[in-house]
């Protein structure tokens, strides 16, 4: 989860692509030119241990629109897979 926060502020498509499943992944671009993103809070997290195939994070995380100065906070819960010893990013759901 904070792999992927970091990818979104830093803009780093290729890191998203790695950590997206396959068969949930959008068609790039994957981050939002412009969003500032300025704080992750993880609220939750379900599973996701050394031995489990699947977990939840639930996160807030706090971004600033660079062209209208409008900030906002993103709330969602991420269910993550592992695949191929890798953990990847399903899907999201929104709160």
């Amino acid at each position: 989860m904070r792999s992927r926060y970091t990818a979104f502020a830093l803009g780093d498509e290729d890191h998203l692509f790695r950590t997206w499943h396959p068969r949930t992944r959008p068609r790039p671009p994957y981050w939002a030119p412009g969003t500032s993103w300025t704080g992750l809070r993880v609220v939750a997290v379900e599973g996701g241990g050394q031995t489990d195939d699947k977990g939840i994070v639930t996160f807030e995380a706090s971004w600033r629109d660079g062209a209208t100065g409008r900030t906002g906070v993103q709330r969602e819960s991420s269910r993550f897979e592992r695949r191929r010893g890798l953990w990847v990013y399903v899907s999201g759901t929104d709160h």
